[in-house]
C-alpha cells in the first residue's frame, strides 16, 4: 500500500502558494535548505508537510510522506515523486519537449541533466517495518548561473534555455503537489503497478536492444534482455545514498 498523507492539524499564514489538501505549506528564505528542513522536522511537522524555498535561479522543495509499507518496500516513494516531478515539468514543457528520468533520480530535458529528486528516511528505521516517515525532496534548474553559452555545455541544461515560457517555481510545486496526490491515489487503489506503468516509460533507453525493465519489490530495478534467461539487478537502496544528479560542493544540480 502506499505512503499516505496522513494530516495533522495545523494553522499556518495564507500560503503564497496554492497547495491541494492534505498538503501543508512551509517556506524558507532563500538561503534555506528544503531537503534539510523536512528531515529534520519530519517526525514534528507529519505528513502533508511542503516545504519550499523561494529561489529564482531553482525550483527546490521537499515532502514529507508517512509510508504504511515496511522500509524496504516504501523506498519505491521515489519512483512516485519522481514522476509527478515528469508529469509536473512535462505540464510546463513547450510541445514535444524530450523529457527523461535516469534511474533512478535524474531528470533530463533534452539530454541535458536540470535536477532530479532524492529520499530520505530515520537512521534507525527498521527494514521489516514501517518508517516513522519519509521524505522526497526535489530541485529543478530554472536559469543557469554558469558563465559561457549553453551549447558549451551539451550535459547540463536550464529550463530557461530549453524553451519553458513559466519559470516561475511556485507554479511548479502547485503542480508536482497535483500529480504526486495522482499518483498515490493511484498506487493507494491500484497497487505499485501503477506507479511503475508511469515511470518506466520515462527512462532513458538502456544501450542495448531488447531489454524489459521492471520494479522489483524492495524497489530494485530489474533488467531483462529478451530471449535470455539472465536479469540484472540494478539495487535501489545503495543508489539512493548519493542522488547521482546533485553536486555536494554546491548543494545544487550538477553544472
Amino acid at each position: 500500500m502506499s505512503p499516505t498523507t496522513r494530516t495533522r492539524t495545523s494553522s499556518l499564514t495564507a500560503p503564497a502558494i496554492e497547495l491541494p489538501p492534505p498538503f501543508r505549506l512551509v517556506t524558507l528564505r532563500e538561503v534555506g535548505d528544503a531537503f534539510a528542513h523536512a528531515v529534520a522536522n519530519a517526525a514534528n511537522d507529519g505528513a502533508g508537510t511542503l516545504v519550499y524555498v523561494g529561489r529564482f535561479d531553482l525550483a527546490e522543495f521537499a515532502v514529507v510522506l508517512e509510508p504504511d509499507e515496511p522500509l524496504r518496500m516504501a523506498r519505491r516513494t521515489i519512483y512516485a515523486g519522481m514522476s509527478a516531478l515528469a508529469d509536473a515539468l512535462t505540464v510546463l514543457a513547450p510541445p514535444e519537449t524530450p523529457l527523461e528520468i535516469e534511474w533512478p533520480d535524474t531528470i533530463k530535458v533534452n539530454v541535458g541533466l536540470v535536477g532530479g529528486g532524492r529520499l530520505a528516511w530515520p537512521d534507525d528505521a527498521k527494514e521489516d517495518e514501517p518508517p516513522q516517515w519519509l521524505v522526497f525532496g526535489a530541485m529543478i534548474r530554472l536559469v543557469s548561473l554558469a558563465e559561457g553559452e549553453a551549447g558549451l555545455r551539451p550535459l547540463t541544461a536550464a529550463l530557461e534555455d530549453e524553451g519553458f515560457d513559466d519559470l516561475a517555481a511556485d507554479r511548479m510545486v502547485e503542480t508536482f503537489a497535483r500529480h504526486l496526490m495522482v499518483t498515490l491515489d493511484a498506487w493507494q487503489e491500484q497497487g505499485f503497478s501503477a506507479v511503475a506503468k508511469t515511470y518506466l516509460p520515462r527512462l532513458a533507453p538502456e544501450a542495448e536492444k531488447g531489454v524489459r525493465r521492471d520494479i522489483d519489490e524492495n524497489g530494485d530495478l530489474l533488467v531483462r534482455r529478451l530471449g535470455k534467461g539472465d536479469v540484472a539487478r540494478r539495487k535501489l537502496a545503495p543508489s539512493l545514498a548519493q542522488p547521482s544528479w546533485l553536486d555536494p560542493k554546491t548543494r545544487g544540480p550538477r553544472a
